[in-house]
């Protein structure tokens, strides 16, 4: 057992902990646990806008007044007029009435609404813990850094609608990843920053696993990026069966790779995309049991982390199945998305309890001397 489990009290510090003031360690810690929270319900409420076709119901963007909703019949016609003006409502929804205008309006505001939350909730603590003293150095740059990273999402949000303004009747699959990878990027780094102000030293054997732990990441940051590329073409509205798909289990080549040139395939064809969707899923799965095993010969907690994540990978992949059979009902959507971010937040928070300073010789002197 590693000396300083003996003694709690004088186990090491993670390195941000040099630029965070002691008293405020606590109020900084959860702030940004709320501030994962804030990014989790904004991608939940993005993906609602999605599934319910909210997402080009408004065609302006207005940082600052776009925050109120419309206030009158007036206001709410002159919105209808212009949503009208685009190809989805002229080839999609031609007998769409006001009441269903404002059902789509309604996710679209409130996503935008909750997106300019986050932004405030970033910056204005920031500020102020950062004039307080209370963090200073690389730690605050990273975490100014982060506010950054949620400015440049909004961007790419707007474009990504702007994207299906004007030729097509949806948003371009290609922005829409982006989108949804810059949110979970962004949400990582909070996980990593918020983790790294109270995880323990890992042992020695609990180390081993740090490039077993990355790959588990990155694999699952991927297959969140296939997810938004099924979304974007609407590609869980075919072959709704399982296991086989059309009938089989691998498809042919000519069906995979049916469009010029053949790199398209991989993110144009609706086919292919569920099809690497699928497949990478059960490439995690397999992944996920082959870490559980390494981590169950490591320390206790290693091992209790790695039987999480098979777990969650598990119930994800159960979710997957019932959101491909029923057709893609919003329900189902949701708690498929919602559970993709759970998962990828638990990788991170694993990773980051991996990944602590290794204890100094003049640490590991006073653990002894104490």
């Amino acid at each position: 057992m590693t000396d300083w489990m003996y003694f709690p009290e004088t186990a090491p510090r993670s390195a941000p902990l040099d630029n965070v003031r002691a008293g405020s360690l606590g109020a900084v810690r959860g702030w940004l646990w709320f501030m994962a929270a804030m990014v989790f319900v904004m991608v939940l409420i993005g993906g609602a806008t999605r599934l319910t076709e909210s997402g080009l119901s408004i065609t302006e963007w207005k940082p600052v007044t776009g925050a109120l909703p419309p206030l009158s019949q007036g206001d709410w016609l002159a919105l209808f007029a212009k949503y009208k003006q685009i190809p989805q409502y002229k080839q999609l929804f031609p007998d769409m009435t006001l009441a269903h205008f404002k059902y789509i309006y309604f996710w679209e505001w409130a996503h935008r609404l909750h997106a300019r939350l986050v932004g405030l909730e970033m910056a204005l603590p920031l500020l102020w813990f950062w004039l307080r003293g209370a963090i200073s150095g690389r730690f605050a740059l990273k975490l100014f850094s982060i506010g950054v990273l949620i400015g440049l999402q909004g961007l790419v949000g707007w474009y990504m609608v702007k994207s299906g303004l004007t030729r097509r009747v949806e948003v371009s699959q290609y922005l829409l990843a982006l989108h949804l990878l810059l949110a979970s990027f962004t949400f990582a780094c909070i996980v990593w920053q918020a983790a790294g102000l109270g995880v323990a030293l890992p042992s020695a054997r609990a180390s081993s696993l740090r490039p077993w732990a990355l790959v588990l990441a990155v694999l699952v940051f991927i297959q969140i990026g296939f997810g938004a590329l099924v979304a974007g073409l609407r590609a869980g509205l075919v072959n709704n069966t399982w296991p086989l798909m059309d009938g089989h289990l691998l498809l042919p080549l000519q069906v995979l790779l049916q469009n010029q040139p053949l790199w398209r395939n991989f993110f144009d064809n609706v086919v292919t995309v569920q099809f690497q969707h699928r497949m990478l899923a059960y490439g995690v799965v397999l992944f996920v049991l082959a870490y559980a095993w390494r981590a169950s010969a490591a320390d206790r907690a290693a091992a209790r982390r790695a039987g999480l994540l098979a777990g969650l990978v598990a119930c994800q992949v159960a979710l997957g199945i019932v959101t491909l059979v029923l057709v893609v009902p919003l329900w189902a959507g949701l708690l498929h998305q919602s559970f993709a971010f759970i998962l990828f937040g638990t990788t991170i928070y694993n990773l980051r309890a991996l990944f602590q300073p290794a204890f100094s010789a003049a640490s590991r002197s006073a653990v002894r001397s104490a």
